[in-house]
Parts: structure tokens; sequence; C-alpha cells
């Protein structure tokens, strides 16, 4: 892996480059911290809307325009938002950079907001709305984090719903962006054939027009829901069950031992204890699975299961003891090894593209791991012992603490809590 470069222009904003020159492109992630956490009370799925619509036209070019302009030159633009960031992503060729830059500064700082693309836009987001609330996995993930969160920003939905988006209006967008995307809340990773001193004026010119400072604030002990269990009544052949507790943050010292547990639980694909418990030898669902969820003041231990109706109590049963063996030390040499090995061996495939690359650098620079953690990442896994995985179980795994949404006609379940 080329080395990461720390780069900080005379604007003050901070991104990870990795120069590559093999191929005359390059790619560009950026975060804001904030996110769906900063939609006002009253209007849950703005962050979403607003970066949904600024792409719909920019300055000078009208929505097809700024589309044509896009395809025309072979760029690719996009936002996403989450519960905790405004991000999005920018692709483009080396002939073609220069205004790429413009393009997305256009959206960011100049989005026309013109009334067919945004009534369009908020059509299409209330089409899939209807459409996830028919959909057993939306609801399963909508109603874990409503139940787990209550009235904290984590626990309402980062779309909004039917009566939310119907409100929004093109002032609430230009309010969403000029108040909350920051510059000093802003993160920025890039891959691809681009030197820093080249980049850096440009990052300059894309994001220097935005508002110093920072509207985020650090999140600390968001309170979790009791355990329990609820139930969501579907008519659907499967229920699915989403499940989970409180977590180990990714700064924790004891964060890639909880990692390599989960792993051997419940997040190696068909190796994985559950899989094998639940799928291979009952044959009880097609997947189970589980991961390590980063929230900030509240990182979770996260998963779902989908089986048919009849078979999710017994499921459920099944994961909770699996997850109490592993917390109570029942862990041999061997899948240590095996995960060490998979894990070490299937990093590399994940920065096979400067997509994957830049988003990295990102997060890298989002979490604060530093510069050098590509380098480092493997000697980090390898380092775990199986002590080490054992004492992180135990404190990563709670059955009993676990809470369940399940959403379907499940059978021999009943909700408390």
């Amino acid at each position: 892996m080329v080395p990461v470069q720390e780069v900080t222009t005379a604007g003050g904003i901070r991104a990870f480059l990795v120069t590559e020159r093999a191929v005359p492109f390059l790619s560009l992630g950026f975060h804001f911290r904030g996110g769906a956490r900063l939609d006002p009370p009253d209007g849950e799925g703005l962050a979403a809307f607003a970066g949904a619509v600024i792409d719909e036209g920019a300055g000078p070019y009208d929505s097809q325009a700024f589309r044509r302009e896009l395809e025309d030159n072979v760029i690719r633009l996009g936002f996403d938002v989450d519960r905790t960031g405004f991000s999005g992503h920018l692709k483009t060729l080396t002939a073609t950079r220069d205004h790429a830059f413009e393009l997305l500064r256009l959206a960011l700082c100049e989005a026309r907001l013109d009334e067919e693309p945004v009534e369009r836009v908020r059509a299409q987001i209330q089409a899939d709305l209807a459409r996830r609330a028919k959909e057993p996995n939306a609801q399963a993930r909508r109603h874990f984090f409503k139940g787990m969160f209550g009235s904290h920003p984590y626990g309402r939905s980062i779309r909004g719903t039917a009566e939310t988006v119907a409100g929004f209006s093109a002032d609430d967008v230009r309010r969403y962006v000029s108040q909350n995307l920051r510059r000093d809340d802003l993160v920025v990773g890039v891959c691809g054939d681009i030197d820093a001193a080249t980049l850096a004026p440009l990052l300059d010119h894309v994001f220097g027009a935005l508002p110093a400072g920072s509207v985020w604030s650090r999140e600390q002990d968001v309170p979790l829901a009791s355990p329990g269990l609820a139930i969501v009544e579907m008519d659907n052949p499967q229920t699915v069950a989403m499940f989970g507790h409180g977590g180990i943050a990714r700064y924790d010292p004891d964060y890639h031992a909880a990692y390599i547990a989960n792993h051997i639980l419940a997040g190696g694909g068909f190796s994985s204890r559950l899989m094998e418990e639940v799928r291979e030898k009952r044959g009880l669902a097609y997947g189970v699975s589980a991961s390590l969820i980063e929230l900030e003041g509240a990182p979770l231990w996260l998963g779902q299961v989908a089986t048919s109706n009849d078979r999710v109590a017994q499921s459920l049963e099944i994961i909770a003891e699996e997850a109490g063996k592993l917390a109570r030390g029942m862990l041999e040499s061997p899948e240590l090894e095996d995960a060490r090995t998979y894990l070490t061996g299937s990093f590399p495939l994940r920065l096979t593209s400067n997509d994957q690359v830049a988003g990295m650098l990102t997060g890298m620079l989002m979490l604060g791991l530093g510069a050098d953690f590509l380098q480092r990442r493997n000697q980090l896994i390898e380092a775990v012992t199986l002590a080490d995985v054992q004492a992180a179980a135990a404190r990563l795994l709670h059955p009993e603490a676990m809470r369940v949404v399940a959403v379907g006609r499940p059978q021999g379940l009943v909700a408390a809590g």
C-alpha cells in the first residue's frame, strides 16, 4: 500500500491522500459530522431530503443540464446521510477533474432547488417510504432503533415519514445546509491520480465557502432501552428478527479482540458459529449475522435472522445460547487462528479500488485512527491473544440483555417491554 499523506489546506480542511498514478482518475469521499442527528425535532428526514435534492441542479445548470454535465464528462457524484454524518463521493477522470470539483462545489454551495426536481424527488422518497413500510427488514431496523433510543435523535427515522417529507421546503434545505455543513466538521479521503500540492487548493475551492466553526458536539453515553421483545405484526410467511444490545466503541482498547469475537460468533459467513448452528445443523434460516456498529456514544452489537414464523423462537434461543457460550470463554485456539487468517487475508480485498480506498481514508480520519492505520491494521489483529478474545467476549456479549424486534407472525414469542 502506498503511504497515506496527511493534507491540511490553507483553509484548514483536513484530508488523507493516497496518490495512485496507474490510471488517470481519482475518487474522493467526504464526511460532515452531524447528519440525521441534526434534523429538527419536527422534521426527521430533512438531512436525507437535502442530500437527495442538492445535486438536482446547481449554479447555472438546471436539473437536466447538471445531470448532462455529469454524464457527458463521466463524473460520478452522490450524497448519503446516516445517523451521525452527511457524506458524499466524487469520481472523475483526471482530464475533467477541475470541472468535477466545480460541480461538487456548486451542489454544496449553490443548489438551485427548483420546484420540479424538488417535487419529483419528494415523490420518489415518499414512494420509497411506502415500499419500506411493507418490507420486514426495513421495519425491523426502524422499530429496533426507535425502541432502543426512544426520543433521542438516534431513534428517529433517517429517511423521515410521509408527513415530514411532505412538509419540507427549499428554504428548509438551504437552512440545513447553511447551518450544518461546516468546515470544522469535515474530513476528506482521496485516492488516485493527484498529488497533495494539486489537491489542497481544489479542496479549498470546493469547501472553502462553507461556514467555519462546528455544530457537532460529541455524544456521551447515550442511554439504551432495557432488554425486551417487541413484535410488529405483518402478514408474511417469514419473521425477520433484529437483536442486539450495547457494544464496544471503535476507540476502545478491546475493540479488535471484540471484532474477532464477533467474527467467530456471527460475522464469518458460513464459518461462523451461528451459521453452523442455525443454518447448517438445523436448517432454521438461510442466514444469520451480527456486527459491531459504531454509533457515537452508543456503540451497538446488532444482528439479524430471518426464518419461518414457527421457527423464529428456536432460532433466537440458539443465538442467545451460542452468544452465552462465547461470553463464558468457550473458545479454542484453532478458531482464533482461523479468524485471524481470514481477517488479515481478506483486508486487502477491501482496498482494491480507488472508491474503496477513499472511503477507508475518510473513515480513518473521522475516527482518528492515524495515517499509518493501513500499515498497522493487520498487526493489531495478529497481536490479539486467546485470552484477549475471551475477555472481550465477556465484555461484549450479554444474551440476557438483548433487545429483540420481530416483524411478521412469529409463533412462540410474547412481547415484553
